[in-house]
């Protein structure tokens, strides 16, 4: 019985858009916003520690409130790191590339922003 569903699973990463229709219950879902995420983790699980950074530099005496935990095994992590990427691609080919370095995307006073590559 196993070996029949690992043949015939698709992940979700790979499946076709009509492949992947999963029922849900939206009835107990919450949102929060978070621009800080801490990654760590042990041999069997993924931890992400979620919260907001209201310093613009690290403060010693003011840590980041963590608010949110989210625990997976390596295997959801991996559909979720596919899912992401997808997902930023398809924003960067809308949008433009996101440049993660802040010291890239600083305007100095007189010069206009680079055109992003595409």
């Amino acid at each position: 019985m196993a070996d029949e569903l690992k043949k015939t699973e698709v992940p979700p990463a790979a499946a076709p858009q009509a492949q992947q229709q999963f029922a849900v219950d939206t009835t107990m879902l919450s949102a929060a916003y978070a621009n800080f995420c801490r990654v760590t983790g042990t041999p069997e699980e993924l931890v992400l520690d979620f919260g907001l950074n209201t310093q613009m530099t690290p403060v010693p005496n003011e840590p980041v409130k963590l608010t949110h935990r989210l625990v997976m095994n390596y295997f959801t992590a991996k559909r979720l790191l596919g899912a992401l990427h997808m997902a930023v691609q398809q924003h960067e080919s809308m949008y433009g590339v996101l440049e993660t370095d802040i010291q890239k995307r600083v305007r100095t006073a007189g010069t206009a922003r680079p055109a992003s590559p595409r």
